[in-house]
Parts: structure tokens; sequence; C-alpha cells
């Protein structure tokens, strides 16, 4: 995810209950990503009322949110449905979308497709919702701050995210209307083989692996599979930055049949000192936590990922140095490893070498993760030697670093932007 070059700071005590520490700065962010150029929604686009406009896509007439991208993904098939960005996207995304590696989301976004496809968020799929009903459709908050409504009389199906209100989500979904010239179409559902029983793996990895924000069509992991074994999963989160076409259980057994190890990672709700629209807070830091873990327990179970198998928490940079915001880390990510503990999965984080990775390693009267995945981009493929972590810290076979961010590479003729690791730590 991003994390830029990691500062230098004095190393000291932590303590929680009482928190005390004196440690040095978090990791500097990397570099945002350029905005994409906004696209028109084409000859459907029409206009509501003065200064509004509306979009059509099957039988479903969506009033479209002042600022908002529209994005038809028929058109562009390689279109990334990003989560960072306010946006609609249109229709069903392409089997490998051109994602950056590293985002954090927390904007509003919908996705409206076929009904029935893929999602996400497919464990938490709904009743159908008739037409009529729109109007008083109520979104509730959610742990994961996405929901998915299935509207048969229009042929689609709406997977929606939201930063820290679904106010703007449920003003939407409340003023679409059907679309008269709009006629269903005969549907076919994808049917799935027989579960592979697989033979018993070792806990642990090593060995270069690579993540990339959305997980890569089936195609894609097998032409990379010459090249690597190991692959990171975004599974949920309200941070998530990109929506996941591919990830399915399906998908996972197909790679794991591959081959491949994978590391399962939710990436939810950011320290309260950061810009991120997701946070927790001083006072809800350790109820966050253990919602959080309850909740990426849940994805695991829905993607097939069973007991005893890691489940990293993705804790961005944060400043280290503010003594209340560093407390709230601590308490919230030993209230999601306690949480993944009582559930039976095994606990990891994933930070700044100078940031939460740092923090839980000199804490204190806290129950800490089980394996880490920290970010040093120096260009090192090692998981020891780092100045800002002791080698004695997790071992052995209990670290994972990121040791270069963002960048192209190309195998078996396909070019995915991924960031690059090295194993030698828990994984499923």
């Amino acid at each position: 995810m991003r994390h830029g070059p990691v500062l230098s700071g004095t190393l000291g005590a932590v303590v929680l209950a009482p928190l005390v520490a004196a440690v040095g700065p978090a990791a500097a962010g990397a570099p945002a990503h350029p905005p994409a150029a906004l696209e028109r929604a084409g000859s459907s686009e029409r206009a509501a009322s003065k200064g509004a406009r509306t979009v059509e896509y099957r039988g479903a007439r969506i009033p479209v949110p002042a600022g908002w991208e529209v994005h038809r993904l028929d058109r562009d098939p390689t279109r990334c449905v990003r989560l960072d960005r306010p946006a609609i996207y249109l229709g069903r995304p392409g089997a490998q979308p051109d994602c950056p590696a590293r985002l954090i989301g927390g904007a509003e976004t919908m996705r409206i497709g076929p009904l029935g496809g893929a999602s996400p968020s497919a464990q938490r799929r709904r009743a159908p919702v008739r037409a009529d009903r729109l109007a008083t459709q109520v979104v509730r908050p959610d742990d994961d701050h996405s929901f998915r409504l299935d509207l048969p009389e229009a042929g689609v199906s709406i997977d929606a995210s939201y930063g820290a209100d679904p106010a703007a989500l449920q003003s939407a979904i409340r003023g679409m209307r059907l679309s008269s010239s709009w006629r269903p179409e005969a549907s076919s559902e994808r049917r799935t083989g027989p579960v592979r029983v697989e033979t018993k793996l070792r806990k642990w990895a090593t060995g270069k692996g690579f993540d990339t924000c959305a997980a890569p069509s089936l195609t894609t992991m097998a032409a990379w599979r010459r090249t690597y074994g190991i692959s990171n999963i975004y599974i949920g989160g309200a941070a998530r930055g990109c929506y996941q076409p591919n990830l399915t259980s399906t998908w996972v057994r197909s790679v794991r049949r591959m081959g491949y190890r994978l590391i399962p990672t939710y990436v939810g709700l950011q320290a309260p000192c950061t810009k991120f629209r997701s946070r927790f807070t001083t006072k809800n830091a350790a109820t966050e936590g253990r919602k959080a873990a309850a909740d990426a327990v849940s994805r695991a179970r829905a993607l097939g990922i069973p007991r005893k198998k890691p489940i990293y928490f993705d804790i961005e940079a944060y400043d280290s140095r503010k003594t209340k915001c560093r407390q709230a880390v601590l308490t919230f990510l030993h209230s999601w490893s306690t949480g993944l503990k009582a559930r039976h999965y095994v606990s990891g984080v994933y930070s700044s070498a100078g940031a939460a990775v740092r923090d839980l390693g000199w804490a204190t009267g806290i129950t800490k993760p089980k394996s880490i995945w920290f970010a040093h981009w120096d260009g090192k493929a090692r998981t020891i030697g780092s100045p800002y972590l002791p080698d004695s810290w997790w071992q052995p076979h209990k670290r994972i670093k990121q040791y270069k961010g963002g960048h192209n590479e190309k195998h078996g003729g396909i070019t995915l932007n991924v960031d690059s690791n090295i194993v030698d730590g828990r994984v499923y």
C-alpha cells in the first residue's frame, strides 16, 4: 500500500496501560497518483434538472452527485474501479483492470453492473429491493463501509462504498428510477467445479512476492507464476483502495492450485492523526479494532480462507511522535490481535518500518501480531538488517518486507503495477 521512504528516529520503550513511548517519526507517505481525466458518460446521460444529470444503465436511471466522475467499463475494460475518489462505474469490470499498486480508499463510489455479478461484498448480499421502495431505502453504516443492493426490475446489482458517512450514496440510491427503454435478457450463472483437497503446507513461505491493488485475473496469475509464488490479496476494509472484480472463493482456490501462497490483508480504519477519510479515534480505538477483526474474519471465511491462517491489518504511515495517536494505534492493534485470536485466526500487521511495526516492537502489556509485514523501500530484498527493527523481533519465519514501491513489471507478456516483497513469514 502507500508508503514512502522511512525516516530515522529515536527508539524508546512503549507501554500500554499505561502507555509511555518516545519513538521517532513515521514514514513519509508516497506521492499521490495524479487524478484521471473525467470521462463522459456517453449518449445515455440525461440532464435531470438545471445543474444536475443522470446516467442510464440497463433498466436503471441514476442521478449523478455533483463533482462525481462517471466511467463506462464496457467502453474502457482496463479502467480500475478505484475507491479513493467519488465516481460511478457502469458495467462489468474487465478481467485485468489497470490499477496502481498502492491506493487507500474512503471515497463515495458506486459500481452498477449486471444483476448477480461477483462482488467483494457478496457475503453481505441483501434481499432484492423493489423499485417502488428505493425512495425509502436506508443505507446502514457497515464495518467495511460498503453495501450491496440488487434491483431485479432493472437487472442491476449495486456495489457501493463510502468514507465517513453514507448519506451521499443513500441520496443517489433514493433518486434512482426505472428506465422504460430496457428489456430483460436471459441470465447465465457462472458454475464452479468441485473443491480440491489441498496438501498440507508449512505455515510460512520464503521467496519473492508481489502485491497490487486489485487481484489480477487468473490468466495473469498463471502468466506470472513462472516468476512469483507469493501474492498479496486485499480482502476488505473501510480504506481499501480498489474494487475487486476477480477476488472470489473460486479465484482463491484456483491460484492456490497454481501453487501460490497468499498474504490476506485487511485495509480498515486508519490512525486518527492521518488525513485519510476513514479513521478511528483515540476514544473508539479498542472498539473499532475488535470490529475490524470480526469483519476481516467474516470476509476471509467467505473467500474460503480457513482458521489458523494469517490476516494482516494494513495501518498506513502516521506521526509516531504524537503520543495520543500512537497510543490509539497500539490500542487498536491490540484489539485486532485479540479479536483474531478469539476467532482462531493468526494476527498480522503491515506498516511502515518507522511507524506501527516499530511501535509494536517496543510496546509492552499488549497482544502483538504473530507476524509482521513492513515497508522499507531501500531496494534490499532481505528481511533482516533493518536499522528500525532489531533482527531478534518476530523470528523465525515471521517477517515480510516490502522493499520496493509501485513500478511496472512484465511477465508472460502481461504488465502489472506492483510493489516488491521478500517473504520469510506467515502466509496462507
